[in-house]
């Protein structure tokens, strides 16, 4: 049956525990649905009914799904978006900030990206009192596995609060222990006022969420809904999840990935292709140059990586132009992913110089 039309016991319980666990002050309700991009859509359409204002930002790089919405604020790879057009209107795009990119300190980094939004687009494009919402990876995934400055995620929840804006974190990828915290956002201390969440939350079982405070979800029975969204089974494992990452996983995630992200710098001492190594627990990127002081982006060969750790047993997944991801199971042991770092040695020694 329909959990927008009857109570399920465990959706309740569910919805307890995201109260419990979420990154701002409560009380809060959740909506439920079955990924990540009808969360994130979930979250666009709060945020418009709770603002009655009309306007998004998003980043570029970004990545929040492949519905209509969400595709509109993705800007990740052409690809993604082309012949789906015309998109949604009123959405917006600013820089992510990338340090290592932009060759500048944090605070410098963080600047421009902000700089960029109340310089230009708050001046040439769209007023302020006409954004409902900022949409933000507090570590962009697809993007290429970018962790920001914490300044920046600081900066901009105080422009969007100066503003009236809502801060939408999308959590899909990054949240549910992978960073070492149940939500990477709380690394920088911020409170958003909306979290999406889906991937991990249910352990590979179709579930999306986004939670808020009641007093941003407010909005009346039969506004939004979801058939079968939060079926008991996916609600089920969220709450094995949950205890299984509060018990141990999230703490395993911080200090494995820890090791993982040592093993993976010290392979820059063998491999210059290999240009910056970033990432909190295990959500580990890896980004190849030709030339460390150029920095120009080695696309084919990180296409040729990838296929080379895929020959020898080791699933990695490209991440923006030229970087991979490494984004292991939170069981991951030391040892596993001592298996993983010589794989990938061997693979690189194996490329064409």
């Amino acid at each position: 049956m329909s959990g927008t039309d009857f109570y399920y016991e465990l959706q309740a319980r569910l919805g307890e525990e995201l109260s419990a666990i979420a990154p701002m002050p409560g009380p809060h309700r959740s909506f439920f649905g079955n990924s990540g991009t009808e969360a994130n859509e979930a979250a666009l359409k709060l945020a418009k009914y709770s603002t009655k204002r009309h306007d998004i930002i998003a980043f570029f790089g970004a990545f929040h799904g492949r519905t209509m919405g969400s595709l509109s604020l993705t800007a990740s790879k052409v690809r993604q978006r082309q012949g789906f057009g015309p998109l949604m209107p009123g959405t917006y795009h600013a820089p992510y900030p990338d340090t290592y990119r932009s060759g500048l300190s944090a605070d410098a980094t963080t600047a421009q990206c902000i700089d960029f939004i109340e310089q230009q687009l708050f001046v040439h494009l769209v007023a302020p009192d006409e954004v409902a919402a900022v949409m933000v990876e507090p570590i962009q995934g697809e993007g290429g596995y970018i962790v920001p400055p914490e300044s920046f995620l600081q900066r901009l929840r105080e422009l969007t609060r100066r503003h009236g804006i809502l801060l939408i974190v999308d959590e899909v990828q990054s949240g549910m222990g992978r960073t070492g915290k149940m939500f990477a956002i709380e690394h920088s201390g911020v409170d958003p006022d909306i979290v999406t969440m889906a991937k991990g939350i249910a352990s590979g079982l179709p579930l999306g969420v986004a939670t808020a405070p009641a007093s941003i979800m407010s909005w009346p029975p039969g506004t939004h809904a979801s058939t079968f969204g939060g079926n008991p089974v996916a609600c089920a494992a969220a709450v094995a999840t949950i205890a299984l990452l509060r018990e141990s996983l999230m703490k395993n995630a911080e200090v494995v990935g820890a090791h993982l992200i040592a093993g993976a710098r010290a392979l820059m001492e063998k491999h210059p292709l290999i240009g910056d190594v970033r990432g909190r627990g295990l959500m580990v990127g890896l980004e190849f140059v030709r030339d460390r002081r150029t920095k120009e982006r080695a696309t084919t060969e990180r296409d040729a990586l990838v296929k080379e750790c895929f020959r020898r047993g080791l699933l990695v997944l490209g991440a923006g132009r030229n970087a991979i991801r490494l984004s292991p199971p939170l069981v991951l042991t030391k040892e596993q992913a001592d298996i993983a770092l010589r794989i990938l040695d061997e693979a690189l020694a194996s490329l064409p110089r």
